[in-house]
């Protein structure tokens, strides 16, 4: 018998399984293309911007962070546009864009978790009602039945158990996979974020000390149309 024979021998819940794994199959390749897109050399793209910083032009920093599409880069491109208004509000920005870019990174990982437990359960399904019907055969014949008429129903009926794990060990371990590289990128936000802080309060106390006292006011807050980006991503 070929891979096809089994799948009819296992009944209707086969088609349900196989759409399970089509799902699972989907999602995994999306999230597969969307994490390789986020990643990042993140110690060369802190040097990078510790150097910018050095030089204190918010507009070289804001066309820097523009040449990315990565989760660190855009966290910290809504700071740098909030920088005139003081940290706090800062602070506020970047802590709302790293939400932001934590539900992306993890969009759809909860249909790979969902085939991983559902698949099975499925596969399992099939069984407990393949022998059902097996052994109500053996009933209406009063137990006189072939034990090879008996072993073929049982087999036939954990075709489904098969398939189902099959399709939801993989899914599990994709997910776990994903959900391990997800930490990983939101731990480099975080770092990458308290790195960006830091060089904000040594930016403002440098300025403060280099600055006389009248000329401490508020400056021309730096391209808000710059916060169009991220509503567009939403």
């Amino acid at each position: 018998m070929n891979l096809m024979d089994y799948y009819f021998k296992g009944g209707a819940l086969m088609h349900a399984i196989l759409a399970c794994s089509l799902v699972g199959a989907f999602v995994a390749i999306e999230r597969q293309l969307a994490l390789r897109k986020a990643r990042l050399d993140v110690g060369q793209f802190v040097m990078k911007l510790k150097s910018i910083f050095q030089k204190g032009d918010a507009s070289a920093l804001l066309a820097f962070c523009s040449q990315k599409d990565a989760p660190i880069v855009n966290i910290i491109r809504r700071g740098i546009v909030k920088v005139d208004q003081g940290n706090e509000k800062v602070r506020e920005a970047v802590q709302y864009a790293g939400r932001e870019e934590v539900y992306q990174l993890e969009k759809h990982l909860w249909i790979l978790a969902s085939v991983a437990g559902v698949a099975p359960m499925l596969g399992f399904l099939g069984t407990v009602t393949g022998l059902i019907s097996a052994f109500q055969a053996v009933q209406s014949l009063h137990g006189v039945i072939d034990p090879a008429d008996l072993a073929a129903g049982i087999w036939a009926a954990l075709i489904t158990t098969a398939f189902g794990l099959f399709v939801g060990i993989p899914a599990l371990a994709m997910y776990k996979y994903y959900v391990t590289r997800v930490g990983k990128f939101v731990h480099e936000m975080d770092v990458t974020s308290t790195e960006f802080f830091d060089l904000l309060e040594r930016r403002n106390e440098v300025r403060y000390k280099s600055t006389p006292h009248h000329e401490h006011a508020p400056q021309r807050p730096l391209a808000y149309e710059d916060d169009e980006f991220f509503r567009k991503k939403a």
